[in-house]
Order: structure tokens, then sequence, then C-alpha cells
């Protein structure tokens, strides 16, 4: 099979070109997806964004 003899190398190229479809099936489904983890509140924002500033003046 395209000259190659070794079933282990079969499985490795199999495993790869399945692992790469899934990769971009996942990528597709999850393309827009928002993710609330990432914003925080902006209360939080604000404090850390203070903190950052005293920080900064005391260098």
């Amino acid at each position: 099979m395209l000259g190659i003899p070794d079933p282990a190398i079969w499985m490795a190229l199999v495993l790869c070109l399945a692992s790469t479809v899934l990769c971009v099936i996942y990528g597709a489904l999850n393309w827009n997806r928002d993710d609330d983890s990432v914003c925080e509140s902006p209360d939080r924002e604000r404090a850390w964004e203070k903190e950052e500033e005293r920080l900064e003046e005391e260098l």
C-alpha cells in the first residue's frame, strides 16, 4: 500500500490524518463560540487597573 510495508507506519499515518480531521471539525464547531470565562467583571478589571497604575507610580 503506497510502498509502506510497516503496519506501525500506516497506523501513525492514519492517526495523524484522523487527528487533523477531528481538530478541523472541532475548530469549525467552536469558531465563534463566546467564552464567558475570559471576560472578567468590570469591577474586578477596574481594581486590577488601579493596582497596576499604583505599582507603575511606585517605580
